[in-house]
């Protein structure tokens, strides 16, 4: 799953420590989300969604694998 996490953040001038405290989680969760080696919970996302005033669609975009 892809992201805009990182991209929405630089554009509000917040550093990776800023938001990791105010999700209450650590600077590596975000460093991790950001760089797509971590998927967060569905309430991480929420959380996440809410604290920039968007929807998870807007963050998060699933694409679906093709067998």
């Amino acid at each position: 799953m892809k992201n805009r996490l990182e991209e929405l953040r630089k554009q509000r001038g917040i550093k990776q420590e800023e938001l990791a405290a105010a999700l209450e989680v650590s600077r590596q969760t975000i460093g991790s989300l950001e760089n797509g080696r971590y998927n967060p919970s569905i309430l991480l996302a929420f959380r996440i969604a809410r604290y920039f005033g968007v929807g998870i669609e807007e963050i998060f975009i699933y694409e679906e694998e093709t067998i």
